[in-house]
């Protein structure tokens, strides 16, 4: 039996921001079944957020968020 290979775009510790919020920096903090659990950076009290691959992109620090979403598309 072959032992499925997980393909996951983001690492644990990787900064993300979610396409809805995209002022919001996130920090990957889990991947269990297609889903990341994110908490927001350099907030301790927030609760935890729940995104899908597709809803999240990786962060990329000093980029206008209009050239940003050109880079990702």
């Amino acid at each position: 039996m072959r032992k499925k290979t997980v393909n996951k775009r983001h690492q644990k510790g990787d900064l993300v921001f979610a396409k809805v919020r995209p002022c919001v920096t996130l920090v990957v903090r889990l991947y269990v079944r297609k889903v990341y659990y994110c908490t927001i950076q350099n907030n301790t009290t927030a609760s935890e957020l729940v995104y899908l691959e597709s809803e999240l992109r990786p962060y990329i620090a000093n980029l206008s968020a209009t050239k940003h979403e050109q880079l990702t598309l």
